[in-house]
């Protein structure tokens, strides 16, 4: 039998998905709490959360039932008609962010590509934003252009201009950077994806006052850190300060595609019928979860998720893991710097072994973002774990 043109007869092994991801040979089928499983049924204490996604873990019932509930009853309409549930749920982001309103998207690029048109809008001519080295904000062409690592430009070019970046934590070089084109500053609370990256405690507040002399716009981007990841629900109240935008997805919705832009009066009044718009965001089915979600996320979950994290940082310390050159966390959000001997993919991949999943992040550091729902037993087992493969790699190192 002659084949179609085109179409190969061994599938086997072939993927039909464009490779943008370097990917394990692991295919997770069900969740549970802290932990997924694969089509074998093997358990996996999961100490990454989809990235910072799904913090109150799998299978939450509540969540379950919100969705199913909505699921019976409307998947979709369109954005041109009135929603209850959304705004309900932007009343809900409205109060716990300080500010004034909201637009839906779909994801963090998209809520990040949202606040710079916002910016620009607002600033009537004045286009200029300043982001910082190793910042992230996504992968669309403004969010990219936004995102200063040189390494994900590549084939790229040329990028949007309007973008001028500055080293992380550094004041001086924000002064110095701003001109009569600038409009905002856009920056990440911890950087995430540079290795989870936390800047001197006065930081923030020091932009935010410079954003009130010069009159600009502060853009905090929270795709990673916000609900509840650093123990506060979103990681600028640490710093107790007001940012005039601030950018929300991953766990909004606890794995459904949602995003969202928060923003001030001033900024929101500039945003008309026809400056933006999304087809699918704002989705009644994600909406429906991220309204249970901030329900959840209740001060004692926040309490808790400090606590927890406390004791995990104090359990890596106590075992004076000398692998390990830093612990850099706030809450659930943690980096380990290993030692450059130790090659942190293969760490990963090891852990992975094990069944425990776990990312990596910026230079050689291991990343941990936990689900809110981590117990003190999981604690112990992944720091076993990690002491053990850490002494398996160094005889490895030794013997070769």
């Amino acid at each position: 039998m002659s084949k179609e043109p085109g179409l190969s007869t061994n599938t086997e092994n072939k993927s039909y998905q464009v490779n943008t991801y370097s990917r394990y040979n692991v295919e997770f089928v069900r969740g549970d709490g802290v932990y997924l499983f694969d089509k074998a049924g093997n358990k996996y204490l999961d100490l990454l959360s989809g990235i910072s996604v799904t913090g109150l873990g799998h299978k939450n019932k509540k969540l379950i039932n919100a969705a199913v509930n909505q699921i019976d009853n409307l998947w979709h309409t369109s954005n041109l008609f009135t929603s209850t549930p959304q705004e309900q749920l932007a009343k809900k982001l409205c109060e716990k962010s300080g500010l004034s309103k909201v637009f839906f998207c779909n994801s963090g690029t998209e809520a990040n590509e949202a606040a710079i048109k916002f910016a620009r809008k607002f600033g009537k001519g004045k286009s200029t934003i300043i982001t910082t080295d190793g910042s992230f904000h996504g992968r669309t062409y403004g969010s990219l252009s936004a995102s200063a690592q040189e390494k994900l430009w590549e084939g790229f070019q040329p990028l949007t201009p309007g973008f001028q970046h500055t080293p992380y934590n550094n004041i001086e070089s924000i002064k110095n950077a701003i001109d009569e084109t600038t409009i905002a500053i856009m920056v990440e609370p911890i950087q995430g994806e540079n290795g989870i990256v936390i800047p001197s405690h006065n930081y923030l507040n020091e932009i935010r006052n410079l954003c009130d002399e010069k009159n600009l716009l502060m853009i905090i981007d929270e795709i990673q850190t916000g609900y509840g990841r650093t123990g506060k629900f979103f990681a600028y109240q640490h710093n107790n300060i007001l940012p005039d935008i601030v950018t929300s997805a991953k766990g909004i919705a606890n794995g459904l595609p949602l995003g969202a832009v928060i923003c001030s009066e001033k900024v929101a009044e500039a945003i008309t019928p026809g400056s933006h718009g999304s087809t699918f965001g704002g989705n009644p089915i994600s909406i429906a979860v991220a309204n249970k979600v901030i329900e959840l996320i209740t001060p004692e979950v926040l309490e808790y998720i400090n606590s927890i994290g406390l004791k995990l940082a104090e359990k890596i310390k106590s075992e004076q893991i000398i692998e390990i050159e830093e612990i850099r966390n706030k809450g659930l959000m943690f980096g380990l710097k290993i030692n450059s001997n130790i090659d942190v993919k293969l760490l990963a991949k090891s852990f992975l072994d094990e069944k425990i999943v776990v990312g990596t992040a910026g230079n050689n550091v291991l990343r941990l973002l936990p689900p809110y729902v981590i117990d003190v037993k999981n604690i112990d087992h992944f720091v076993y774990i990690l002491k053990d493969l850490f002494k398996k790699m160094n005889i490895s190192t030794k013997a070769s």
